[in-house]
């Protein structure tokens, strides 16, 4: 196996194909304009009640899990899709683990955020606001 020298440009060329992937995430997955929506009202409502800078590293960690876990799932499914066109057992079953694994980070992430705003939204209540 031939080693490459490091090159800028190469680096640089991956970050292309990286941003390429992201936008066929968010063009082609309608659970990507969902977690897209609730990405955006989290900050929005970190921004309202000033979260310490502990509660925003759990908020970004949650986020950039589902965000992670979303694109593997796509990625699985695309490579399944193109592997196996006819249904095929154990591509179904890959492809039903790969959502259970954006469903467990979207769960972990929702019980972060209550974990987090619910604090917030109670000391918001009792001031009357």
């Amino acid at each position: 196996m031939e080693s490459k020298n490091f090159s800028p440009a190469a680096r640089l060329k991956s970050f292309k194909y990286a941003f390429a992937g992201i936008s066929i995430l968010i063009k082609s997955q309608h659970n990507a304009w969902l977690h897209a929506v609730a990405t955006l009202v989290v900050c929005f409502a970190g921004f309202y009640f000033q979260l310490t800078a502990l509660e925003w590293r759990w908020l970004v960690l949650a986020i950039i899990l589902v965000w992670a876990a979303e694109a593997l799932n796509t990625a699985i499914e695309f490579l399944a899709d193109a592997v196996s066109p006819d249904h095929h057992p154990l591509v179904a079953k890959s492809k039903d683990v790969a959502a259970a694994a954006v469903l467990i980070a979207a769960l972990g992430a929702v019980i972060i955020g209550l974990l987090i705003f619910i604090p917030h939204i109670i000391t918001y209540l009792q001031r009357g606001n």
